[in-house]
């Protein structure tokens, strides 16, 4: 062949595409690391727990690499070599924090490949007992009679609870105020104490309030019902026909690896995520397992980035 400039790209990149598709039959040949973030975090427990359950089937140790948050997590994922052995579990803020700032060090579209949507874990709508609202319908009736008399806690701008809230007020048509506290455990007290009467706690915390009889549970804010509140009907068939909001968290690889090693990834950790003693597991920590096809998770953040999208820009949220 002719030692022609693009002969000779045509030779490098079959080349490579050939090492890549042995390099992909083989795998894994070593250890493998999941990125996530800070050590508690609520992406933390659940890249372990897959990540204890991966070690076994795929026969090389698969390690959590704690980093801290999205912005570094994102960055290392997103620079990281796109050949399996460096992978992403994280949750909403990973497409979501986007949303909200001007300046990114990673293109959540562009940077990284859904392997599989993991857990999700539910939230709930609760209120203080003094508030004289049933149901979903009394506190949009009561809030409308009230327009910016009602308050509700968040934690910071962009948080689940937050974006929870705002969502909620946007498809209500109603007018309550944000109150800002330093995080979740903060912005659940204040409405158990009564400084607030709203709020969207993750479900584990809020049903143990419930259960003390410190707060009055309306709904969850999941699609479906959710064995983490037996007998809490959803939001959305409480009036409100379309809303969801809840934490979600799943298993990435870097934009460029093979589509073998996605497909094994997928298949492995599916079967994980299907196992009863998993889900028990996963339920005993506040979060459903799921496991799903990458193209379910894609279109999962896809629509979710669709609906938060216009909800960010409506509020006005910023995280700079």
């Amino acid at each position: 062949m002719p030692n022609h400039p693009c002969a000779t790209r045509i030779i490098t990149l079959l080349f490579c595409a050939g090492a890549m598709a042995v390099s992909a039959q083989n795998y894994p040949t070593r250890s493998i690391r999941i990125v996530t973030a800070e050590a508690g975090g609520g992406s933390d427990l659940p890249a372990r727990v897959v990540a204890q359950n991966l070690s076994p089937v795929l026969g090389h140790p698969v390690v959590v690499d704690n980093r801290g948050g999205v912005l570094v997590v994102g960055e290392i994922v997103a620079k990281a070599a796109p050949d399996g052995y460096t992978l992403l579990f994280f949750g909403n803020s990973l497409w979501t924090l986007p949303l909200m700032r001007s300046k990114m060090n990673y293109d959540a579209a562009k940077d990284f490949t859904p392997i599989t949507l993991a857990i999700v874990t539910p939230t709930m709508l609760v209120v203080h007992p003094s508030l004289p609202v049933n149901s979903v319908k009394d506190l949009v009736a009561l809030a409308k009679s009230k327009p910016g008399q009602l308050l509700y806690s968040s934690a910071a701008a962009g948080t689940g609870n937050h974006l929870a809230a705002e969502l909620f007020k946007s498809m209500t048509g109603t007018d309550m105020v944000r109150v800002a506290y330093k995080g979740h455990p903060s912005a659940l007290n204040a409405v158990v104490s009564g400084e607030v009467q709203v709020f969207f706690p993750i479900v584990g915390p809020g049903i143990a309030q419930v259960n003390a009889g410190k707060l009055k549970a309306l709904a969850v804010t999941t699609a479906q019902p959710t064995p983490l509140a037996p007998g809490l009907p959803t939001v959305a068939a409480s009036g409100l026909p379309g809303y969801a909001s809840v934490f979600q968290a799943g298993l990435f690889a870097p934009t460029g690896t093979p589509a073998a090693i996605i497909s094994r990834l997928n298949r492995e950790a599916v079967q994980i995520l299907k196992r009863t003693d998993v889900k028990e597991r996963l339920l005993s920590m506040g979060m459903e397992a799921l496991g799903s096809s990458p193209q379910e998770f894609a279109a999962a953040i896809k629509n979710e980035v669709a609906v938060m999208g216009k909800v960010i820009k409506d509020a006005g949220i910023r995280d700079e």
